[in-house]
């Protein structure tokens, strides 16, 4: 059985897409998976064992100039690319109008939420199978019940299983004793101030353990580097890709993170973590996995006043408080 995935972004969705590969790859044998991904996450698809082929495509780029992009050779490829091979099903995970306009040019069944459960309706219109499945769950747990009833297995009991782990860590260097602080998000009212981080990372050197700090753009760069200046245990990291950021995430002991796909990605490699959460419910988007452990901010915090206010609730003797419990121990 050859069946397309269409989940293009963000990162934690797509991360989050990884356990229904696992669990459709256990249940039905021999089956395999190509997916269509937007081109800055075309690389975590590839690691899952089950997917032959990964579809790059632009649309966040191409909709900048969309009379010569869609008309232009990129759109022809990737287009070519999604109606030459033989599937015997595609399945929208993501169930939004981009997606499903992706999902229809391909020339097979095509599956996706119904009407309650999708996230545009109108996405709906465009898939022969139509699905439920109940809002209230994980989004781990969405996905994978998704892809049972498209694909026709039992959802497996038990916990997910990202499935990518071991197939990066077949040459995993040594595990250092640093923790590694995800503190950089899109929208600032995820963000935690940088003060709080500061005082943690005082807690953490202080335990003996060295503080990594990476970042992905100018501003979190900068961030970063308020955050560790005048702390010898603090490193701001060199700029790095996800496979990179991937290896890091193997040899730390332990993760602190903001509402991010990075700390996703943390969850999906086993790694611990404690996350920190303002306006996004941990019981519907929550890092998922073993040793993750979340803190949401108190429900008030924050109401009427700055849009940091829910998050800076959150403080950093608690986030030290959970994190000792899932350190090796203090240095």
């Amino acid at each position: 059985m050859h069946v397309l995935v269409v989940k293009m972004s963000s990162l934690g969705d797509i991360i989050h897409t990884l356990p229904a590969l696992t669990d459709a790859a256990g249940s039905l044998p021999g089956i395999r998976f190509d997916w269509v991904v937007e081109e800055g996450f075309a690389e975590i698809p590839a690691w899952h064992p089950a997917v032959d082929a990964v579809i790059p495509v632009a649309l966040r780029r191409w909709r900048q100039r969309p009379l010569r992009d869609f008309r232009g050779p990129e759109w022809r490829r990737a287009r070519n690319s999604l109606r030459r091979p033989v599937y015997d099903a595609v399945i929208d995970a993501q169930g939004l109008l981009k997606s499903a306009f992706i999902t229809r040019q391909v020339r097979a069944p095509r599956y996706g939420m119904d009407r309650r459960s999708v996230r545009e309706r109108l996405a709906c219109a465009v898939y022969d199978h139509k699905i439920p499945v109940p809002k209230t769950m994980h989004a781990v747990q969405r996905t994978r019940l998704l892809f049972a009833r498209a694909l026709g297995y039992p959802l497996p009991a038990g916990p997910g299983d990202y499935g990518i782990r071991d197939q990066l860590s077949l040459e995993k260097p040594p595990p250092d004793s640093a923790v590694l602080f995800f503190h950089g998000t899109a929208r600032a009212e995820k963000l935690w101030p940088q003060s709080h981080w500061r005082e943690l990372l005082q807690l953490v050197a202080a335990a003996g353990y060295r503080v990594w700090l990476p970042w992905g753009n100018v501003s979190e760069r900068e961030r970063a580097g308020r955050i560790a200046a005048g702390i010898e245990a603090a490193s701001v990291l060199p700029r790095l890709n996800l496979r990179e950021l991937a290896d890091r995430l193997l040899r730390v002991q332990a993760v602190v993170a903001v509402d991010t796909g990075l700390g996703h990605l943390g969850a999906a490699l086993d790694v611990p973590a404690v996350s920190l959460y303002g306006p996004t419910s941990t019981r519907l988007v929550g890092a998922y996995g073993r040793h993750q452990v979340h803190l949401q901010s108190s429900p008030g915090a924050g109401r009427g006043g700055a849009p940091h206010a829910m998050m800076a609730s959150i403080s950093a003797a608690e986030v030290w408080a959970e994190l000792r419990t899932i350190l090796p121990g203090d240095h």
